[in-house]
């Protein structure tokens, strides 16, 4: 269960520092507190730049729901890596907002481009306006989505074709849109697509993302296979559980779940923002040129925990061990 989509451009937003013990709030109203598990201190989150300065100098990245949450994370980390960053999303009063905040830490120009991902028009113009004030993008990241949690019985045919618009259709037009533009004019670049581990499996509840997500894995890694020679390369990050404010607003609004979410991570922990951007930059640099049609797993282990058969027998007991084991030597040999 990645949790970490809202409707149109990850609006999560990331706490500076994640203790082992912390308080979430809704409004002025505490909710809840998260509280690691025991074993997540030997997991801590390193939230420094993981690159070295300048990797990006002289480059223009691209990045779709680039205002908040995720999308800001690794545009924060792209620019004070040197890159030149160009975000998008619906709204321009925020994406106004971050660009400035940006910049002004990094030092580095972030341009704001206003684009609805579902109108294959305003990405069209969109980008030409990105081509205009920052030339052909080195990087692009899909990381516009939209999600909430359902019984799929309960969904609409609008809200199944607003995700699907969002998610599937918004990236492909994105991705179809450069890519035209890049061959035209003979240049290459490293793409790279935010989805969610249930992409893969599947998953109920929230079967219109979990749809247009593996819908998402497809169209890159084909495209790893068909545009290398154009010289594109095409990655997946799968992320797990990340708190942040906004997507946890829709798809956890009580906080019910979030005990649930640690105790079937191994590392004991949600993940960070930091560690997101970390790993984008690396996949989006060219560390990782050899690197393409790759799906990273990014969620401390759940997947692995979810999909094991036996792995709920962590919780037996040492003396409950003791009384298996000898009831299970006690029938060798009958």
């Amino acid at each position: 269960m990645g949790m970490r989509e809202s409707v149109q451009g990850q609006p999560w937003q990331k706490f500076s520092k994640i203790s082992s013990q912390q308080l979430f709030s809704y409004g002025t109203k505490t909710l809840y507190q998260n509280i690691n598990a025991p074993q997540s201190k030997f997991f801590p989150p390193l939230q420094k730049l993981m690159l070295p300065p300048n990797t990006f100098q002289g480059k223009v990245a691209f990045i779709t729901g680039g205002g908040t949450g995720l999308g800001k994370a690794m545009t924060t980390f792209l620019s004070n890596l040197g890159a030149q960053c160009v975000i998008a999303s619906r709204n321009i009063d925020v994406l106004k907002a971050t660009a400035e905040q940006i910049s002004s830490q990094t030092g580095n120009k972030v341009h704001a481009i206003q684009c609805d991902v579902k109108d294959p028009d305003m990405v069209h113009n969109a980008v030409l306006e990105l081509i205009k004030i920052a030339g052909h993008p080195d990087i692009v990241i899909n990381n516009a989505a939209g999600n909430f949690i359902s019984p799929t019985e309960r969904l609409s045919p609008n809200a199944w074709k607003t995700i699907t618009d969002i998610v599937l259709n918004g990236t492909a037009y994105v991705t179809l849109e450069i890519g035209k533009q890049l061959i035209k004019a003979q240049k290459g670049a490293a793409f790279l697509a935010i989805t969610t581990i249930y992409a893969e499996t599947g998953s109920g509840f929230v079967v219109p993302s979990s749809s247009a997500k593996s819908g998402v894995e497809a169209l890159n890694k084909s495209l790893a296979a068909e545009w290398s020679k154009y010289g594109m390369r095409f990655n997946i990050i799968q992320p797990g559980p990340i708190k942040t404010r906004g997507a946890f607003s829709r798809l956890d609004p009580t906080g019910a779940f979030e005990k649930e979410m640690i105790d079937r991570i191994p590392c004991g922990r949600l993940g960070t923002v930091e560690e997101l951007a970390n790993l984008a930059t690396f996949l989006c640099s060219d560390y990782a040129s050899w690197i393409n049609g790759a799906v990273i797993r990014f969620d401390g282990g759940e997947e692995v925990f979810i999909s094991g058969e036996f792995n709920s027998l962590r919780k037996v007991t040492k003396e409950e061990w003791d009384a298996i084991e000898g009831l299970i030597r006690k029938t060798k040999g009958s």
